[in-house]
């Protein structure tokens, strides 16, 4: 009743997720990732100064971001 070919075999295929895609990077160690903060760029003469400090660090994934982003970054060979 169901088909013995896998799911590549069958035509269909997992597509990488684009907006995860241009904002995360990983990490070497292949454990975690990393992204930018959004709102560093313009605007930024009413920003306060710890604030501007603040976006301009780099934001890693917890543990449960990263079990998502392998899902949506690597959908094959991800395990």
């Amino acid at each position: 009743m169901f088909s013995s070919t896998s799911v590549a075999e069958a035509g269909y295929k997992m597509k990488t997720h684009s907006g995860a895609k241009k904002r995360w990077r990983s990490l070497p160690s292949g454990t975690a990732f990393k992204r930018g903060k959004a709102g560093h760029s313009h605007m930024n003469v009413s920003k306060s100064p710890v604030r501007k400090n603040r976006l301009s660090a780099t934001a890693y994934s917890n543990a449960t971001q990263t079990h998502k982003l392998k899902k949506l970054l690597l959908p094959y060979g991800s395990g």
